[in-house]
């Protein structure tokens, strides 16, 4: 018997739009990487990309619980000798606040060929303006 391998067709994708306006940031991620990976979808697979696309709006108004705000810290590495450097939560939202989605959907994904290739489908951006309204995105209610 063989095995069934489902046919995934590139011109069905769909485009999803979240508004991460109050939305707690890790619940957010998870719906993002769920839709990215195509788990919603009876054609899933684990190898293949049958995922849609997600634009995620409000990134700088995304929330995080407890006491991350101010103890989170993201650390970047240069190759260097002595040249890690750590930034907490609110210096990351100060400067580019679309990169906390990002993070934080990245380690949802797989960390292969298909993470990256699933990462492209992933368009982010702190306010409420994006130019995807050609796609004709459906919106998408953010986890509580």
């Amino acid at each position: 018997m063989k095995t069934y391998l489902p046919k995934v067709n590139v011109n069905e994708r769909k485009w999803h739009v979240v508004d991460a306006n109050g939305a707690v940031l890790g619940r957010l991620a998870v719906q993002v990487a769920n839709i990215l990976r195509g788990k919603n979808k009876p054609v899933f697979t684990p190898h293949l990309d049958a995922g849609d696309f997600v634009v995620v709006i409000n990134a700088d108004k995304v929330v995080l619980t407890g006491k991350k705000e101010n103890e989170k810290l993201f650390m970047s590495y240069s190759g260097w000798k002595g040249g890690e450097s750590y930034r907490s939560v609110a210096q990351v939202r100060a400067r580019t606040p679309e990169r906390l989605i990002l993070h934080a959907v990245k380690g949802m994904i797989p960390k292969n060929r298909l993470g990256d290739r699933l990462l492209t489908k992933l368009k982010v951006y702190k306010g409420a303006n994006h130019p995807h309204a050609a796609q004709q995105p459906a919106a998408l209610a953010a986890a509580d």
